[in-house]
């Protein structure tokens, strides 16, 4: 049954396996040393676009199982931001049940692969693992969901291939990102007939075009397509929902709710001189022409500023991604100038020390002011103040100030802003009745992602404005069951 919680069946376990591990006690669960990813060298990384971490063995995946204590009440399960059975998963891996775990973990998630390569597990998950009351390192919950998915796509595990049943009811979801994907895999998963409208011509939204593939390969997210493929989801590339087809027209053509994934792919400037210099661009553009129009490969037309000191600005994810690509891209000396300090950076751990072993510069507790140019309009500098912490903000971190009079000068032939993105305001405008906040996105009830059109549900950037993929996944799970409730109640 579609529906069937792979927690309900019992795993098949061989006794002497679930003899060891009922054998180890809390302490010497406890006294096991956390795995650490293998990992490819800095110097080979730099060289190309192979994936920096390699994955974890059978033999790694089985001992770091074996460390998770399986609370009655497991605080990690409340982290997730899409309330995966975490303690069931990993018990599975524990009894060498690899093919069980996948199923649990496929029951929530519709990109485990993913989220076990991208997801800041240390801030959600992991954050709430007993061993920090222990002052131990939290179980590698991350680590171990990316070996069950890819132990599972080694072994050619797929979903049953499924088709929705006659009469199943329509409906359709505008963008193939985090939330929109896991909205349609779980739709799919309750009996749907459900179709996905991606603008470009690929797959995937920003895990394909925001992403480098040696963070995320494109083949992990093309195999994650192809299970919801499976399962019977369908896919149309090139089609702008509220342009190539509006609202009216879905529902002239049959379907009965809208999920709106857009996302958020306008890119935000600072509004400081100099930023319309040739070799100014936006961690967005950068990203999007590397990463999905293959720009610097060879036989590829796509153009690309290639630059020899490159400066990128902003701490999140996003500019980690663009300073790594603009290294392997060539720049002798890249810089990440951030007008906080390292601490409040929003940037993983992991990526900012993948970062700084690339070889990368940081140069915080800086703000850029104007970028000079040369006589052709090309980038040559930037101005950037110096600032210092003052009091806390709204989000908790400390506020950064201007030191009077302290401005550095630093040489640059390209420049990368990653300073937050807007959302797409195609949808936002083409619907009438929509209510929009003054961020332009699209206002819905928390608990359930609907908005203020009838079957009209939102989720992910286009709702929070930029966010993680995993809390994108949560809109879209939490979207589906409140559309399943709806749409079921007539």
């Amino acid at each position: 049954m579609a529906n069937e919680n792979p927690m309900m069946t019992a795993p098949r376990v061989e006794p002497w396996r679930e003899e060891l591990r009922k054998s180890k006690s809390a302490r010497e669960r406890a006294s096991i040393p956390r795995v650490e990813m293998p990992q490819l060298p800095p110097q080979q990384r730099i060289s190309g676009n192979m994936e920096v971490n390699t994955g974890l063995s059978r033999e790694q995946a089985l001992l770091e199982a074996t460390r998770c204590m399986d609370c009655p009440d497991p605080q990690c399960v409340t982290g997730c931001p899409v309330s995966i059975n975490i303690p069931g998963f990993i018990k599975n891996v524990e009894r060498g049940r690899f093919e069980e775990a996948a199923r649990v973990i496929r029951f929530y998630s519709a990109l485990p692969a993913v989220c076990g390569r991208v997801c800041p597990q240390e801030k959600q998950c992991e954050s709430r693992c007993i061993y920090h009351k222990m002052k131990k390192q939290p179980v590698a919950i991350g680590y171990l969901e990316r070996f069950v998915a890819d132990d599972a796509r080694a072994c050619g595990s797929l979903p049953e291939p499924t088709v929705p049943a006659p009469g199943a009811k329509k409906i359709a979801v505008a963008g193939s990102g985090p939330a929109g994907l896991s909205f349609a895999g779980e739709m799919a998963r309750r009996g749907y007939d459900v179709t996905v409208f991606e603008a470009l011509h690929e797959i995937g939204g920003v895990l394909k075009y925001g992403i480098p593939e040696f963070r995320l390969p494109n083949s992990i997210v093309d195999d994650e397509i192809s299970a919801l493929e499976n399962a019977g989801v369908r896919f149309v590339r090139d089609c702008i929902i509220g342009k190539t087809l509006t609202r009216d027209d879905l529902l002239g053509l049959g379907f009965d709710g809208l999920f709106v994934a857009s996302g958020a792919g306008l890119p935000r400037f600072m509004g400081i001189p100099g930023e319309n210099l040739s070799g100014v661009m936006s961690s967005n553009e950068y990203l999007t022409r590397v990463n999905l129009m293959g720009a610097g490969l060879s036989g590829n037309d796509t153009p690309v500023v290639r630059g020899r000191r490159a400066v990128v600005v902003g701490g999140g994810n996003t500019a980690m991604d663009s300073v790594r690509t603009a290294r392997r891209m060539g720049a002798k000396k890249a810089m990440i100038v951030y007008r906080r300090s390292e601490a409040e950076m929003p940037a993983r751990i992991e990526e900012i020390a993948h970062a700084k072993e690339e070889g990368v510069e940081f140069l915080t507790l800086s703000n850029p002011v104007e970028y000079l140019g040369d006589d052709q309009g090309r980038v040559r500098a930037v101005r950037l103040q110096r600032m210092r912490l003052g009091e806390p903000d709204e989000s908790g971190r400390r506020s950064p100030e201007p030191i009077p009079g302290a401005i550095d000068e630093i040489e640059t032939d390209m420049v990368i802003v990653s300073v937050g993105v807007s959302p797409n305001p195609l949808i936002p405008n083409s619907v009438e009745g929509l209510q929009i906040s003054r961020r332009g996105t699209i206002e819905v009830d928390p608990q359930t992602m609907e908005s203020s059109v009838g079957n009209l549900f939102a989720g992910g950037d286009i709702v929070r404005g930029g966010a993680t993929v995993i809390l994108a996944m949560g809109d879209g799970r939490r979207a589906a069951a409140a559309m399943d409730a709806k749409l079921s109640a007539r």
